[in-house]
């Protein structure tokens, strides 16, 4: 049962949800990116450029001093954490979304491929937990020990007025940067069915409309106190692995070098579960409260797995090149898109085949570069590299995102906005609706896709990749 922090009313409770979830996170971005596109709209309203984007030339200490600032003004206080309450984080992601009846949903991991699928099927999407970013006054890049015991506490402020969640805690210098050392990442997973979902989805679905599941199936050395509040160093999304954030790593050398830390001090703490799901991933409770609401109210749900996002980015660019040719489209123009930096309004407006990179890491373009080479050729391949913000031996270099540019046959574009600066500017999710207005128009949109069409498009594509569906 979801408890509400003692003093507050339920109707009201706690902070508002886009004051609790952390700005640009993926979760925020593809609830906002989905609801926009299931309106007709597209997210030129979306997002703003960071500090850094100020400072391009700047010297690694005024970038850093830049991006601490910028974390102070937007994270949540220690003692704003006792005021979250996650029912109406719930909230306020179901109601972006337009009050009318949809023939299905998606639910589950943070992933663009997603925010693609569920527009091309006319259905919400809806992710399996939220992010937070919560002050960290005395932080150091450089103490993953003293970055535990701070979480920890939070965690308990946290979980005392939301026994429904498990807090991730995720300590990574290597996609993080120095905001590593002034604020504290929290993945809060919900380990039900929010009672907000319930309302939306028993409300908002046609009778006997299906349910889809997505969950990331990556692992990752995890230390699990068994009081909901867990925690990792590092993730898959650094493009590291596990072993390259050992003290003696030459990569975690590089990475606390440029966060502005030192490795002499880096002593991590001591996992309990060398292949836990990663922050990403979804609660075992969330997914059993999914199917037995389902099962309830007459609603099929297919789960779908992916190891990496790669499987699931190059499956759906997949689907979405036949669902725009069975329209009598070409489906023949790519948008390789990254991060924040997607539309999928734009390219339904313009008859393009997405493909999301999870980030601008050398493991995410090879995958794009792999799904290519593979593919049969595509006319034009716009490339939108979102850059990071910080600096790491993991990332890709801007001659990698210019090959994939490359597999074009007449039309080879990459994003100079995003480029310049790259990889420590930052560029706002709009950039992405500037760059995809410029495509001509491919009017008018096919109708949207049914659920079992796309499940078998999915498994005959994406099963040599180790997509499950079931």
């Amino acid at each position: 049962m979801h408890k509400v922090h003692k003093g507050l009313t339920a109707d009201g409770a706690g902070l508002a949800g886009d004051r609790v979830v952390t700005a640009g996170s993926t979760a925020r971005v593809l609830v906002a990116a989905t609801a926009r596109a299931l309106r007709g709209t597209d997210c030129a309203d979306l997002g703003h450029p960071g500090p850094v984007s100020r400072f391009p030339g700047a010297p690694e200490p005024v970038r850093r001093a830049a991006v601490t600032r910028a974390a102070g003004r937007v994270a949540l206080t220690v003692g704003q954490t006792a005021e979250v309450d996650a029912e109406r984080v719930a909230r306020w992601f179901v109601d972006q979304y337009a009050r009318r009846t949809y023939p299905g949903a998606v639910l589950g991991s943070p992933h663009g491929a997603a925010a693609h699928l569920a527009v091309a099927l006319g259905v919400p999407w809806l992710p399996a937990g939220f992010e937070m970013s919560v002050h960290w006054a005395q932080g150091a890049v450089d103490r993953p020990g003293a970055a535990l015991d701070h979480g920890a506490a939070l965690a308990a402020r946290l979980l005392a007025g939301n026994d429904d969640l498990h807090v991730r805690q995720v300590h990574c210098p290597a996609s993080r940067g120095a905001l590593a050392g002034v604020t504290v990442a929290l993945a809060a997973r919900w380990r039900t069915l929010p009672a907000v979902y319930r309302r939306f989805l028993a409300d908002r679905l046609a009778p006997g409309a299906p349910v889809l599941l997505l969950r990331d199936a990556r692992t990752w050395p995890v230390l699990d106190s068994g009081q909901g509040h867990s925690f990792q160093v590092g993730c898959p999304g650094s493009g590291l692995d596990p072993v390259d954030f050992h003290p003696d790593s030459h990569a975690l050398r590089q990475v606390l070098r440029s966060a502005g830390g030192d490795a002499s001090c880096w002593e991590p703490p001591q996992v309990s579960s060398p292949s836990g799901y990663a922050e990403h991933g979804v609660e075992s409770g969330f997914e059993l409260a999914a199917r037995d609401w389902a099962a309830r109210g007459g609603h099929p749900l297919h789960r779908v797995l992916f190891p990496r996002p790669e499987a699931l980015s190059a499956a759906t660019a997949d689907l979405y090149r036949r669902w725009l040719r069975s329209a009598g489209k070409t489906g023949n123009r790519l948008v390789v898109e990254c991060g924040r930096l997607l539309d999928p309004w734009q390219v339904v407006r313009a008859g393009l085949v997405p493909y999301w990179c999870e980030n601008a890491t050398r493991r995410s373009v090879e995958g794009v570069e792999w799904w290519l080479a593979g593919s049969e050729p595509f006319s034009s391949v716009d490339v939108l590299p979102e850059p990071p913000g910080v600096r790491s031996p993991a990332l890709a270099g801007l001659p990698q995102w210019l090959a994939v540019a490359g597999f074009g046959r007449r039309r080879r574009a990459l994003d100079r906005t995003s480029a310049r600066g790259y990889p420590v500017t930052s560029v706002p999710t709009r950039r992405a609706t500037e760059v995809l207005r410029a495509q001509p128009y491919d009017l008018p949109t096919p109708p949207p896709l049914a659920v079992a069409e796309a499940l078998a498009v999915l498994r005959d594509s994406g099963t040599h990749q180790g997509l499950l569906v079931s």
